[in-house]
């Protein structure tokens, strides 16, 4: 089962920025009266995964972790109590609850157990930590357990993931706008045209340095509830903390989206190793 943090509705916005890639601009409301901009959750093609074949189909004994195998080697991904069906996971474990580092690592389930398939690397989450009550602006980093979103984005191409993916143009946008009725999605609106959708949401083409190409969390997604969070990333590291993001270096940032693979179910937990334990 995916577990998340418990989202509470009616939070007000916070004194951060909400977008996790750079300080993001506040987006005002157009000054001349024009009608609403046709507003769609994309406008162009994604590119499709190529067809592979099925991976294995794991053993039933995968869907309650790594708990009653005394052969398996004794790992952090092993200790979570449930990590769900899937056979991949990515750790993010932050060295505190305020600590802006983290190590991030990538696991592949087999046979019960798990081995550790990448990793682990320096990485960062939020400004403020991690939160098990994160809020909009709070600079924190969502710990819990997630699964990744149905699309990958860019600006760059993409590094040959496995996933949807979608390459970054003008127009596309994070709805971070608590009020809005598409908050914490990804819209597009006409290249130049101000979008219907205020607060400080992205425009994700201008984020050069972090959204060269990034992951969603699957935070407060199902339902969305307003001002509990939006935008949390995996993205390029930006030589610093996030503001509610995971970032790492490029080259690994590449290596763990080519490694997600839809089929597999993979699914990330955030937060400190004592917080992971008890996921």
């Amino acid at each position: 089962m995916i577990r998340g943090t418990v989202l509470a509705a009616g939070v007000g916005l916070g004194l951060l920025g909400a977008g996790c890639g750079s300080p993001a601009r506040h987006v005002a409301a157009p000054v001349v009266a024009s009608p609403t901009p046709t507003v769609s959750p994309s406008a162009v093609v994604l590119t499709t995964p190529p067809t592979l074949p099925p991976p294995p189909a794991p053993s039933p004994s995968l869907t309650h972790g790594q708990g009653g195998h005394s052969a398996c080697p004794a790992t952090l991904a092993g200790q979570l109590a449930d990590a769900g069906p899937g056979t991949q996971l990515v750790t993010v474990d932050a060295q505190s609850a305020a600590s802006t580092a983290a190590a991030v690592a990538l696991w592949q389930r087999s046979g019960g157990c798990w081995s550790l398939a990448a990793g682990p690397w320096p990485g960062r989450v939020g400004a403020t930590g991690v939160s098990d009550h994160h809020r909009e602006g709070d600079g924190s980093t969502p710990s819990g357990v997630y699964a990744f979103g149905p699309v990958i984005y860019g600006i760059a191409a993409s590094p040959g993931v496995r996933y949807s993916y979608h390459r970054l143009v003008c127009g596309d946008w994070w709805d971070e706008d608590p009020a809005s009725v598409t908050y914490n999605t990804f819209r597009h609106v006409a290249c130049g045209t101000a979008p219907p959708f205020h607060g400080k949401s992205e425009a994700l083409w201008e984020v050069t340095r972090a959204y060269q190409r990034f992951a969603v969390v699957d935070y407060n997604a199902h339902p969305v509830v307003p001002g509990a969070g939006s935008a949390v990333f995996v993205h390029d590291d930006t030589w610093g903390p996030t503001i509610g993001c995971v970032s790492v270096a490029a080259a690994n940032l590449d290596r763990l989206l080519v490694w997600l693979d839809p089929r597999q179910s993979p699914t990330i937990v955030i937060g400190t190793e004592a917080e992971i334990r008890r996921l």
